[in-house]
């Protein structure tokens, strides 16, 4: 290929990666203002005064962007001899997540309790009949395990709390597609410990743009280099030179 045909192929290349880093560049800025909209939404939630509960009719309809942290008190019955027992690591340690079904007048809601030692996971399994008061935050389910640990219902490792597999392993009927993360109060500072879920989210959207704004600027530079004279008069001069 010729000097001016390499010349041509360099300025093509330099339009495309200024269009492409460019195009990226602006995505992750419309993404960094998605992300702080999701935030401040959020924090709104987790610090409202507790909601009811939204009613059983409406549970195969709820929009899960809309119900996540969301606040909510209910009042139920707990199930006796229905816990489960989910892997967890937290500010606390290592050790389980608690999930106890709460049936309530809509029916029944899994409940996390909180977090527990793996050595007295057997001193916060849930007595029968006992009424509660729970208040806590929303969350979704989180099917089929995690990356490389998928569940094993059959052998009791879960390792997410997952609602369908969950309900079906202890022969539930009537859950909520969701569950709730109790708060601190509910186990008035004994195990399982509530309160701990974590709301955060990674915001490095603008450090993303600027590296894509980097990008096209460069290649922006580049585009002048060889379309300045200096440029075109080294391609011509190659080219008399052959």
């Amino acid at each position: 290929m010729s000097r001016e045909g390499k010349r041509r192929l360099l300025i093509a290349l330099c339009i495309a990666c200024t269009i492409l880093f460019t195009s990226l560049a602006v995505w992750q800025v419309e993404r960094r203002a998605w992300k702080l909209d999701l935030i401040a939404r959020v924090d709104a939630r987790v610090h409202a005064p507790p909601a009811a509960l939204p009613k059983r009719g409406s549970w195969s309809t709820l929009n899960p962007k809309v119900i996540e942290y969301r606040r909510v008190a209910v009042a139920g019955e707990w199930l006796e001899g229905r816990d489960t027992f989910v892997d967890a690591l937290t500010e606390r340690g290592a050790g389980f997540w608690v999930i106890s079904p709460l049936r309530t007048r809509d029916g029944v809601l899994l409940v996390n309790r909180g977090f527990v030692p793996a050595e007295l996971r057997e001193t916060v399994r849930m007595r029968p009949g006992r009424r509660a008061s729970v208040t806590g935050l929303m969350r979704l389910t989180e099917p089929g395990g995690r990356f490389l640990r998928p569940n094993e219902p059959a052998e009791e490792r879960w390792y997410s709390r997952d609602v369908a597999a969950i309900a079906t392993a202890r022969g539930l009927s009537n859950v909520a597609p969701f569950f709730v993360d109790a708060d601190e109060s509910a186990g008035s500072g004994r195990y399982p410990i509530g309160g701990l879920t974590v709301v955060s989210f990674r915001n490095a959207h603008l450090a993303y743009a600027l590296t894509w704004g980097g990008l096209a600027l460069l290649s922006i530079a580049g585009l002048g280099l060889l379309l300045s004279p200096r440029g075109r008069s080294q391609a011509e001069a190659s080219e008399r030179a052959r």
